[in-house]
């Protein structure tokens, strides 16, 4: 009891200062990948130093911000547009780090107040709050964009018309969501950890949530460790290495998850017209340059490669993987078929974040006299929506399958604190 308390005390004492050291260290983690993605892509050539607006324009959207697009042309030119994608490789890194700084002045404890608990995350958000103000306040910025040869050029010779383009975030709207987005980190980073402290009315939990909780955390990084040395090969062999490395530091996650909820059975509507397009790869941009929004699952990808099919097989093996590990780390006093539940649960609940995390929408376009739109050169549009409940049964029934299977040869592996007898 002494330990517990005086290690209470000393989170109250040095809190604030841990506080800006975890938000620190979680807004630099962000930071440093969205900043080599971005050079990556070419980001660094942009015009008027606009490279670390964008920079910090890409960390407000890893947190859940949107970016909004804004045009001046005068009365013979207007535009449009918007932005709505996370680039959940920086989401992760930040989340996995923030996760870290919040249960490491809480380790070696089994019993933690909720108002200890409450208190640190607060100070975290209130070092947390200041950042995103100053994030969405840089992610601002104007372009002057050419019109280029033809029709659209010689309008805006002939009437002066020089468009600008620009991009900025709403400020409020950037701390709410943030603060959700940090709500939401703090409380998953005490669910997947098995030594985190708990409130003493909680640890009745702490058997049957904690376990799954783990597996699926260990689900999506198995994902993206997979996509990691698929795309290295791939930059390896294939060239366009710049690009994979793109991919890798900005949004590798949202290609990997998205591929394992098609593995599950899931489908995605979506759409690609103009310039733009989904990241490798390349089959998902040939599947959605259609004139109208079209259907991304197993079967619409297999008509133009049929190496999809083996999205459900791995889909399977890493299911089972963390099947067992869920068991494994569970009393040996719960049944196979609640290992099912818990595991049909855990999965339907990932599923469904991939599918809120997962969705992209970006759009913008420039007219000028009535000429030129979304379709054209100087516009585009990518659109990615999840239907959800194609999601969320498939994701079910794999649980209860996989959660079971996983549950047999887990029987015979003695569990920590058990004795014979």
């Amino acid at each position: 009891m002494s330990s517990r308390t005086s290690s209470g005390q000393a989170v109250a004492r040095h809190g604030w200062a841990q506080a800006l050291g975890t938000v620190l260290c979680a807004l630099l983690a962000m930071g440093v990948p969205a900043a080599l993605g971005l050079w990556a892509a070419g980001a660094a050539d942009l015009p008027d130093g606009a490279f670390p607006k964008v920079l910090a324009a890409t960390v407000v959207t890893a947190v859940g911000g949107t970016v909004e697009l804004s045009g001046d042309a005068g009365e013979l030119a207007g535009t449009e547009g918007g932005l709505t994608v996370m680039p959940l490789t920086v989401t992760l890194t930040g989340a996995l780090v923030l996760g870290w700084g919040f249960l490491r002045p809480l380790r070696h404890r089994a019993v933690a107040g909720a108002p200890e608990l409450a208190g640190w995350a607060a100070r975290i958000a209130a070092v947390w709050v200041p950042v995103l103000v100053g994030l969405a306040l840089a992610a601002r910025h104007t372009f002057e964009i050419s019109l280029g040869e033809g029709p659209l050029g010689d309008l805006g010779d002939l009437f002066g018309i020089t468009p600008e383009v620009g991009f900025s975030t709403d400020v409020p709207l950037t701390v709410l969501v943030g603060l959700v987005w940090l709500a939401g980190v703090l409380v998953v980073a005490l669910l997947v950890s098995r030594g985190a402290p708990l409130p003493a009315r909680l640890l009745r939990f702490h058997a049957s949530v904690r376990p799954a909780a783990y597996a699926m955390l260990l689900l999506l990084l198995s994902c993206v460790a997979v996509g990691l040395l698929v795309a290295l090969v791939v930059a390896a062999t294939r060239g366009h290495a710049a690009e994979t490395f793109a991919v890798i530091l900005l949004g590798l996650p949202n290609v990997m998850w998205l591929a394992l909820t098609i593995g599950l059975g899931a489908t995605w509507d979506g759409r690609v017209d103009g310039p733009f397009g989904l990241p490798m790869p390349h089959v998902l941009d040939e599947v959605l340059r259609t004139p109208e929004v079209s259907a991304l699952n197993l079967a619409t990808l297999a008509e133009r490669d049929g190496r999809v099919w083996w999205l459900p097989v791995a889909a399977a093996m890493l299911l089972l993987a963390a099947a067992f590990v869920m068991a494994a780390l569970s009393p040996a006093r719960i049944r196979a078929w609640q290992h099912a539940v818990h595991m049909a649960v855990a999965l339907a609940l990932t599923v469904a974040a991939v599918c809120l995390l997962g969705r992209v929408s970006a759009r913008v376009g420039l007219s000028v006299l009535g000429i030129g739109d979304l379709g054209g050169g100087l516009g585009g549009l990518v659109l990615l929506e999840p239907r959800l409940w194609s999601a969320l049964g498939p994701a079910l029934l794999w649980g209860l399958v996989m959660g079971f299977a996983g549950a047999l040869p887990a029987r015979g592996i003695r569990r920590r604190g058990e004795t014979d007898g």
